[in-house]
């Protein structure tokens, strides 16, 4: 059942969470400046000595949850890369600084957050903000003033068919996670044949549950119901009961960790079951797992990269198993893909910067753009878009509270379970 424990994570335990998370935060959109692993007096002492990458993100707000993941991947990765005495630059050794600003959850804001970056904060590059719908609109600022961007958490093709040159992405589009989801559920479960898809009206989550029909219509299943919610809404009765009378054996939700708990507590309010069970992103977080306890079982999800994964990376963190090993000695936790990626998207660019041995942001957005590199969060190749294409997003089960990795084959965990609580 989803009670106690979710109300604690929704309201009270975020904010002690974020207390934790948040090492540099932004009060009143004042921008902090994080300059990781060396003390304040060296800071002013060889100011010239430093790279300043701008990160604009949801600190408070809705999407706080996600937003601080963001951080901690950022905040590893510059701990590491100072550790190691800086990006090496032409022979000279350049720390890492990281400007962060809260936008507090609302995209026009992160727009402007990301211009007075550029703008006023004399960052040299940028990170994007969070998901698909801010990071597209932000990129056009970034574009504008040609500034190589990396977006740690877009994937939908919108935000990259706009013919930007400066824009990057490190997750794959949407269909290679809702593809090989509909293949497995296909093939394992055969007698599932009707699926209702309910979507947060947001970029990321909506697309990709467009994706999702596409998936389930090429793969044979029957859409009985597809439904877009409010950004916001805290009663979803209406639409769930509408879904339950259609009798759908695949019940597929979107949205972030606080709608997707909300909407699986009103499930068992209303004592929904189904044979599968899918939602996307949260159930890819252990803290929606603790919230959602016993609910969570069996709800199956996809991400972009696992800590079960193994590859042996040229980046600053090098195998997998290390950077899940520096990030439990940080975090005390296991990390997630939103963590993973905001960590790689930063060792990106120390990696382009070292290339073209100069901070001249049209050299580095050239290497950018011409990467074809293993790092811990796998291969990295950008498309022509800027888009990542050169990866195998795993898809997993919650079982025993855990996620349990039903494809690829490669790193496969368990079996796909039915049926959920």
């Amino acid at each position: 059942m989803l009670g106690d424990a979710a109300v604690k994570f929704q309201v009270g335990g975020l904010r002690m969470y974020r207390q934790k998370l948040a090492r540099f935060s932004m009060i009143a959109g004042t921008a902090v400046v994080a300059a990781l692993g060396w003390s304040a007096l060296a800071s002013s002492a060889v100011a010239d000595d430093v790279i300043r990458f701008g990160a604009p993100l949801p600190l408070t707000g809705p999407l706080a949850p996600e937003g601080l993941k963001q951080q901690q991947g950022y905040d590893i990765w510059a701990e590491q890369a100072n550790k190691a005495g800086g990006i090496s630059v032409g022979g000279k050794k350049y720390k890492v600084e990281i400007v962060y600003a809260d936008y507090q959850s609302n995209t026009p804001r992160a727009v402007q957050t990301s211009e007075q970056m550029i703008t006023q904060d004399n960052i040299n590059f940028l990170f994007g903000p969070f998901g698909s719908g801010a990071a597209k609109a932000a990129s056009t600022v970034s574009e504008k003033y040609k500034v190589p961007t990396i977006a740690a958490t877009a994937s939908s093709s919108q935000v990259y068919d706009q013919g930007y040159k400066y824009l990057f992405g490190t997750f794959t589009p949407n269909d290679t996670l809702t593809t090989p989801l509909t293949q497995i559920i296909k093939a394992q479960a055969p007698d599932v044949k009707k699926v209702a898809i309910l979507a947060r009206n947001d970029l990321f989550p909506l697309a990709i549950a467009q994706e999702m029909e596409k998936s389930a219509k090429a793969n044979g299943f029957e859409v009985v119901y597809f439904e877009k919610y409010a950004i916001g809404t805290l009663d979803h009765s209406a639409t769930l009961s509408q879904m339950k009378s259609l009798g759908p054996q695949w019940i597929f939700i979107t949205g972030y960790i606080n709608d997707l708990l909300l909407v699986r507590k009103q499930m068992v309010d209303q004592q929904m079951k189904a044979p599968v069970m899918t939602m996307i992103a949260g159930p890819a977080y252990q803290e929606f797992i603790d919230a959602a306890g016993q609910s969570a079982e069996n709800v199956t999800s996809a991400s972009w990269w696992h800590p079960a994964e193994q590859y042996d990376g040229k980046d600053i963190f090098g195998s997998t198993s290390n950077f899940v090993k520096l990030f439990k000695e940080k975090y005390k936790s296991e990390p997630d893909y939103g963590q993973a990626s905001a960590a790689v998207s930063g060792a990106l660019f120390q990696i382009a910067i070292e290339r073209a041995g100069s901070l001249d942001r049209e050299k580095v957005r050239d290497e950018l753009a011409k990467l074809d590199i293993v790092t811990f969060f796998g291969p990295v190749k950008f498309g022509s878009n800027g888009q990542i294409n050169s990866l195998e997003p795993p898809v997993f089960q919650i079982q025993g509270a855990k996620p349990v990795v039903l494809f690829p084959q490669a790193i496969k965990q368990g079996d796909l379970k039915l049926g959920v609580n």
